[in-house]
């Protein structure tokens, strides 16, 4: 199995995470009678993290659909295709790297919110609210653990990304090109000496 389809398989079970993540989150929601007639709602909007999640999830499986859509038209294509050039295997690699630390940090932003929502805050007269929605609080810890296993596979993916630029350059020569890639016509041509 060549790295490609690798890729190809990774991106495709992180964005099936990262759209289960986001569905899981955004179409939450449990209404409880607090008192007699008054009824309360709880949904995502309330935190803005777990906003922020659903959004940044979307955005990243968004990402993941169109460089699947690359990796499909590259296994595809059975070298019909050229292989790209240096610099979009950069670009790539770049925005690998970019959407595993957002897609992170939103995770991490969201846990922190969802504790504080578990246990509260006393000096701040903040309650705890997952004593009374305990569904709403079961899943989106669910999300949130799907929400970790996606940025573990986005890390994956980010270091074969790593791989397929880096295994370009030389390695006795500080960011040259190898030799035979010097004659592709897509790639931009360097001295190498």
């Amino acid at each position: 199995m060549d790295i490609v389809r690798i890729e190809f398989l990774l991106r495709l079970f992180a964005t099936l995470l990262l759209v289960l993540t986001a569905c899981l989150v955004g179409f939450d929601s449990q209404t409880k009678l607090v008192f007699l007639t008054v009824h309360i709602k709880a949904n995502f909007k309330y935190l803005d993290a777990l906003c922020v999640l659903v959004w940044i999830d979307a955005a990243a499986a968004s990402y993941n659909v169109l460089q699947l859509l690359r990796c499909f038209f590259i296994t595809t294509s059975k070298g019909d295709i050229k292989q790209f050039s240096h610099k979009n295997y950069w670009f790539f690699f770049l925005l690998d790297q970019a959407f595993v630390y957002i897609v992170f940090a939103a995770n991490s932003a969201a846990i922190e919110a969802s504790v504080i929502a578990l246990i509260g805050i006393k000096s701040l007269q903040w309650m705890k609210i997952c004593n009374r929605f305990t569904r709403f609080c079961i899943q989106i810890g669910a999300a949130l653990i799907l929400g970790y296993l996606a940025v573990l596979i986005l890390l994956l993916i980010s270091s074969i990304s790593a791989f397929q630029l880096f295994r370009l350059y030389s390695p006795k020569r500080f960011l040259k090109l190898k030799t035979k890639l010097i004659d592709d016509p897509y790639i931009v041509h360097q001295n190498v000496l």
